[in-house]
């Protein structure tokens, strides 16, 4: 006996909508996900071993016995396949199975050896390499998403407090990411959106720091990047601490990188290109004679991960749109000395922007 047919309810009928659209204008009659965000996006099955087959009539999930029950609770709407082992065998039988001519398929989702036997076996289904089409859609977020975005950033922000408080010589900084971790778990995030940058001194200096056994001592700055992760979304701040006195040049770093995170996240409305609001926060910092100490992007894209469109840089082609969640991050950057970032989330609205995130951006 079939199981009746089921519609796919809101968001992920509309969703789903939007990518046959999209399919339609590409004159794709399949597209194969491949990546857990995007498939998570596009029809709320979590399951990490898993691919998902959209045609303009179906919706087929890929999966392994593990995840049988989380697909009929999650996508109660699709057709679920097993898959008893990890190969391209079942993905092809699926292809061909509905009779598709042309499947699109994130080309940075699928390894050249998994491409080289669908396309051997795979005819006359055709192959086409679709860059970022999901990920172009995931970029303007819903009331929904919004939403959990905002939770996520009153657990991290309310995480960070209660380790400002605890914060003391001598504690390392493992110790201070391990507890921000904690706290936030303790305050409902499923986790980390990134393991927390948390950096004293000359670590500071560089963006990307790992936590080592640096022990947290007065006159010397503490960097912070962190985020919770709540209902699969994410948030991501930073802010700089001192305990004591602050170093002179780091004071004139900080006010620097504040006036110019100021100005960047005044200047975001909709039809602005991105890399125009990079410029705004660059030369700011380019004009007080730091330009080359500002070595990033000023911001990213932030939803199901950390870093997705739109990219808020220099090079970026993006132009920022309504329900776009956006992050500003400029900082300068000192070796040996140490750093100063500051970094805020911010969503588009229809006439300007709305800074979602709400801690102050002061010394400890």
């Amino acid at each position: 006996m079939s199981r009746p047919e089921i519609a796919p309810g809101e968001p992920y009928s509309l969703r789903l909508n939007k990518l046959r659209e999209e399919m339609t204008r590409r004159k794709l009659d399949g597209y194969l996900i491949q990546q857990r965000m995007d498939q998570y996006w596009a029809t709320g099955f979590t399951g990490e071993d898993g691919a998902a087959l959209i045609t303009h009539r179906a919706v087929v999930l890929l999966t392994d016995g593990r995840f049988d029950q989380a697909a009929n609770i999650e996508a109660p709407y699709a057709r679920k396949v097993l898959r008893k082992k990890r190969t391209p065998d079942e993905t092809i039988r699926e292809l061909k199975r509905c009779r598709l001519r042309r499947v699109g398929f994130n080309p940075d989702h699928m390894t050249v050896a998994e491409y080289g036997v669908l396309k051997k076996l795979a005819p006359p289904v055709r192959l086409v390499p679709v860059e970022n089409m999901v990920t172009a859609l995931r970029a303007v977020k819903d009331a929904g998403e919004v939403e959990r975005i905002r939770q996520a950033i009153r657990v991290a922000e309310r995480a960070f407090e209660k380790v400002r408080q605890w914060l003391r010589p001598g504690l390392t900084e493992r110790e201070i990411a391990a507890q921000l971790a904690y706290e936030m778990q303790k305050l409902g995030a499923q986790g980390e959106t990134f393991p927390a940058i948390v950096a004293v001194g000359p670590g500071s200096a560089l963006p990307h720091y790992e936590p080592g056994d640096r022990k947290l001592v007065e006159n010397e700055i503490l960097l912070v990047d962190w985020g919770a992760r709540v209902s699969w979304y994410g948030s991501d701040l930073t802010r700089v601490l001192w305990l004591g006195s602050i170093p002179p040049r780091l004071k004139e770093v900080f006010d620097i990188v504040r006036e110019a995170h100021d100005r960047a996240i005044k200047a975001v409305r909709p039809g602005i290109k991105a890399k125009a609001v990079d410029q705004v926060a660059r030369d700011f910092i380019q004009r007080a004679g730091y330009g080359k100490e500002f070595n990033h992007g000023l911001g990213h894209g932030l939803g199901l991960v950390a870093h997705e469109s739109p990219r808020v840089s220099r090079v970026s082609r993006d132009v920022l749109q309504p329900g776009m969640v956006i992050t500003i991050e400029p900082g300068i950057y000192l070796p040996g000395v140490g750093g100063v970032r500051l970094e805020d989330d911010v969503l588009v609205t229809e006439t300007g922007y709305e800074l979602l995130s709400s801690l102050l951006v002061q010394f400890s």
